[in-house]
């Protein structure tokens, strides 16, 4: 398989596999020295999750944690991080894919001990895939690598559209010749290489549906831009993806999602991480991003603009918000990347109409309407939150 492997690829390799053998052997140095064995790596809890403000960024803070694998209730973790630290490894130096649930397959086996009696009891590796899926974010945050950039792999999930031609592995696809589909965000959209992109901006979709209308009604060729969807929650390969565009060909990045606190939330993972995984904002996250819409200032109109609904249309589109919306938004209200003027307008009135919106809802009052009107209209003017 080797000789078929791109060039690219194999760099990534080494790069990944010297890191991960560099840092694994800082535990073979203890034990030369006769020390005893301990992994420090940095918490992952949300005390230790803080706000830059400056660079407007989800970011892991100084507080770190010892595991030491003589201490009875951490020395499953430490064998668990070692193991697959290895397998891992194995993979890079093999030219192998795994594979996040091939990781957990090739790990799980049962360890045979004997007690100080002679009795034997047999202990599994990991007994479910959460288990070892959070081993690898222990090793990421470890390595300082990204389980991307050891080549391993995940679900496609975004997808894109536009006048630009890009390298994966050894062939160039040219994006504006997809017919009707898109072209599949790769697993590691690092080893992407843009070789032209004729654009003006990105769109990100949150529906898959309303990115499938814009595409098909020719959206992305008339305003010059790349169309994104993440459909729905953003997999890392998707935001990877975009801060790319934003950060290497700077170019401005808006998103589109629905009109409630699960939209909201969408778009502040985009731009300023995940509240779970602080540890990748500093290359994931594109805090530049702009919350486009659908705002609710579209839908009820504000002191200084009007709606583009009508009280008509907003009685056949809007959705009754559930117990669960206003406790979210009641949550969000108090993140300090939400506390801003725009965003406590658009919280507040989401409170006291206690109404959402889907995106849908815009298509809805006509396709030519949402692709040629409000989302062109909403650019120009920059009617928009950041």
């Amino acid at each position: 398989m080797s000789e078929f492997v791109s060039k690219v690829d194999r760099e990534a390799r080494g790069r990944a596999a010297e890191t991960l053998k560099k840092r694994f052997l800082s535990l073979v140095d203890q034990l030369e020295k006769g020390e005893p064995l301990v992994m420090e790596i940095p918490k992952r809890t949300l005390s230790n999750t803080v706000y830059d403000e400056k660079r407007k960024l989800l970011l892991l803070g100084e507080d770190k944690m010892k595991r030491s694998f003589l201490d009875m209730n951490e020395a499953r973790r430490f064998m668990q991080t070692v193991l697959m630290g290895s397998i891992i490894y194995d993979a890079l130096v093999n030219d192998e894919y795994p594979t996040i649930r091939d990781l957990y397959y090739r790990g799980k086996h049962s360890i045979v001990i004997r007690d100080p009696k002679g009795k034997t009891h047999e202990e599994n590796t990991w007994d479910e895939q959460k288990e070892s899926d959070s081993v690898i974010i222990d090793i990421e945050v470890f390595t300082s690598l990204l389980r991307e950039e050891m080549l391993i792999l995940s679900k496609e999930k975004g997808k894109v559209v536009g006048d630009m031609r890009l390298r994966s592995g050894n062939d160039v696809i040219d994006l504006s010749k997809m017919g009707h589909g898109a072209y599949s965000i790769e697993p590691t959209p690092d080893l992407i290489d843009f070789v032209e992109v004729n654009a003006d901006f990105v769109l990100v979709v949150e529906k898959d549906a309303v990115f499938q209308q814009l595409h098909r009604a020719g959206f992305w060729r008339k305003y010059k831009c790349v169309l994104i969807t993440s459909a729905g929650q953003p997999d890392r390969a998707t935001r990877r993806f975009l801060r790319r565009l934003n950060e290497e060909l700077k170019l401005p990045v808006y998103i589109l999602t629905d009109a409630d606190p699960y939209g909201w939330y969408i778009y502040s993972v985009f731009r300023i991480g995940s509240i779970s995984l602080s540890y990748e904002s500093e290359r994931l996250a594109t805090p530049d991003a702009k919350f486009l819409g659908v705002s609710m200032g579209d839908i009820f109109g504000t002191p200084r603009k009007k709606p583009y609904l009508s009280e008509r249309e907003r009685s056949s589109f809007i959705i009754k918000a559930k117990e669960t919306d206003i406790k979210r938004a009641l949550e969000i209200k108090n993140y300090d990347w939400f506390k801003t003027k725009g965003w406590e307008e658009e919280i507040n009135i989401f409170l006291q109409r206690k109404s959402k919106l889907e995106i849908e809802a815009m298509a809805s009052k006509g396709l030519k309407f949402l692709a040629f009107q409000y989302i062109p209209e909403k650019i120009q003017t920059k009617d928009f939150i950041s």
